[in-house]
């Protein structure tokens, strides 16, 4: 395999970068030490799009997102259509992307293991021509997808204060109405919903993985339908989604689409894609693409072979 070139676009006032004092002589110590050919783009001056567009026109094989979530999806969304591939230094406070593909989250070891990762496809999803990485969601405060954001890998405690902090909301929520128009067909939904939340592939059912995803490549987007969700709803949810039972509960209905409308009598609706809440022009279209990001992340276990009749090994 030949050599790899990484060019690396850092963002020095990244969460981690700052609390941790990651500064471009870091980073540099940690290539150089790793023998790896790099460079290093730390100008936060200059738009990131412009540091996106000239690495595109560069040498370098791997562009590396020296940053938070912010600029792993703007770096991810101008790979996209390109032959160069996506690498993660975790240097958010987040990390949402380095922790589903089960990425090394402190930055010596991220930096000392890309060597061994392999390039691997995942879907990108897009809602109004606007790429996400993870999900959008709608009503309930689009505050509480932040604020699930960040208990990401935090433990139990911050599952618990998590819970606190979804409670008060709920003291506020109200119900929206929206039409769901599913897989482009003429057959509309008229639903009132506390909760939409739309993610890129599904979230995983399985203890202690608390809306987390293990599979980023089944071209599909899952819809989360919250009618109603009252306080001992909250609470027992939250149980069930640490303990990885809550795909069957009652007040969650979900489908799994290529294409979803979302259209409603607003001209604006408030949301949080991939944790920044910002306002949207209605209807909000979303649609998937397929393996359209090459990432590098650790190799996928082998698939145990399926076993045959009895006759047919005969």
């Amino acid at each position: 395999m030949p050599e790899r070139h990484y060019h690396v676009i850092f963002n020095p006032n990244a969460g981690t970068a700052l609390t941790n004092g990651v500064t471009t002589a870091t980073l540099t110590e940690l290539f150089s030490a790793a023998g790896l050919s790099f460079d290093i783009d730390d100008d936060d001056d200059e738009p990131l799009e412009d540091r996106i567009e000239r690495a595109l026109q560069g040498p370098a094989d791997v562009i590396v997102a020296g940053g938070g979530d912010g600029t792993v999806l703007a770096v991810a969304e101008g790979l996209l259509g390109s032959d160069k591939t996506l690498a993660i230094l975790p240097l958010g406070t987040l990390n949402g992307l380095a922790r589903d593909l089960v990425l090394p989250l402190d930055v010596p070891t991220a930096v000392k293991t890309l060597p061994e990762l392999e390039p691997r496809a995942i879907d990108v999803a897009e809602v109004n021509g606007r790429a996400f990485l993870h999900n959008v969601i709608i009503g309930l405060v689009p505050g509480i997808g932040v604020g699930r954001e960040k208990i990401r890998g935090s433990g139990l405690w911050g599952k618990i204060a998590f819970t606190l902090f979804m409670i008060r909301r709920l003291a506020r929520a109200r119900r929206i109405a929206l039409a769901l128009q599913l897989n482009g067909t003429d057959n509309v939904r008229v639903e009132r919903l506390q909760t939409l939340v739309v993610a890129n592939n599904s979230y995983d059912q399985r203890f202690g993985r608390f809306m987390a995803r293990r599979r980023l490549d089944r071209g599909r987007l899952t819809a989360y339908l919250i009618r109603n969700l009252r306080l001992g709803d909250a609470l027992r949810l939250t149980v069930e989604m640490i303990m990885g039972t809550w795909g069957g509960d009652q007040v969650i209905e979900y489908e799994k689409v290529q294409q979803l409308t979302v259209v409603s009598k607003k001209p604006l609706l408030s949301v949080s894609m991939d944790g920044e809440v910002l306002m949207l022009e209605t209807p909000l279209t979303f649609a998937v693409r397929p393996k359209s990001l090459n990432v590098l992340a650790p190799a996928l276990p082998a698939a145990e072979p399926t076993p045959q009749p009895a006759a047919e090994v005969a």
